[in-house]
């Protein structure tokens, strides 16, 4: 009975247990109820065994009462024919076939208890190969969303990585700007002071314009006074 004891260890054990150590869950499964079921069919052929020993048990047992039942009736007629000797064998066969019945009967109870238990057994293992069946698609959909979420796991490491690497971008984007902006204003305060030098010199020059300007009409005014003189 040792392909039971590890059949009912396989059942009571913790499948999701056993499922985190495997690196292909679904393929583990199938291969779980293949194994399970190469066990049932040996468990569904000693149960065949155990309960085909009841019937002989029980045949066996039928057929020693009969037996009985026969002598009895020959005891019966060899007493109405006056035999009491031949009636007296059919009487000690009779009781030698009781003994025998006594095993018999001992023996067919036996058979019957140990066909019940395994009959019982084989329709708790069925009904659960019939029960993991009806799991199994819910296990690898399991298994699937497992596989998803560790890839999308994955997948937000990476994401938490660009993110890191884009601010990093940014703020060199920034500081760029912020240096080319400082150039500008620095460009602009320079054409500034450039632009001030060229505007006083002008100045400059205006009034050496207008200083001539005067000492001409000076000049003027002096040679029309001497030559009224």
């Amino acid at each position: 009975m040792g392909i039971i004891t590890r059949f009912k260890d396989i059942m009571a054990a913790n499948i999701n247990a056993l499922l985190d150590k495997c690196e292909d869950p679904e393929k583990m499964i199938d291969q779980y109820l293949r194994n399970l079921e190469q066990d049932f069919s040996k468990v569904k052929a000693e149960t065949a065994a155990i309960m085909a020993e009841e019937k002989s048990a029980k045949r066996k047992l039928d057929d020693c009462e009969e037996e009985m039942t026969k002598m009895s009736e020959y005891a019966r007629k060899a007493v109405a024919a006056g035999n009491d000797n031949e009636a007296r064998q059919f009487l000690t066969r009779k009781a030698e076939l009781a003994e025998k019945q006594t095993v018999l009967a001992k023996n067919y109870e036996m058979a019957c208890e140990n066909s019940a238990k395994m009959r019982q057994m084989h329709d708790k293992l069925q009904a659960d190969i019939a029960s993991l069946k009806s799991r199994r698609d819910m296990l690898k959909a399991k298994a699937r969303v497992a596989e998803t979420q560790k890839k999308m796991n994955g997948l937000g490491s990476g994401m938490e990585s660009a993110g890191s690497n884009l601010a990093a971008f940014d703020r060199m984007e920034e500081k760029v700007n912020k240096m080319m902006d400082e150039a500008d204003a620095m460009n602009e305060l320079n054409a500034a002071g450039q632009a001030d030098s060229i505007e006083t010199l002008a100045r400059k020059y205006d009034t050496d314009v207008k200083t001539s300007a005067v000492d001409d009409e000076l000049a003027a005014l002096k040679a029309e006074f001497e030559k009224n003189s």
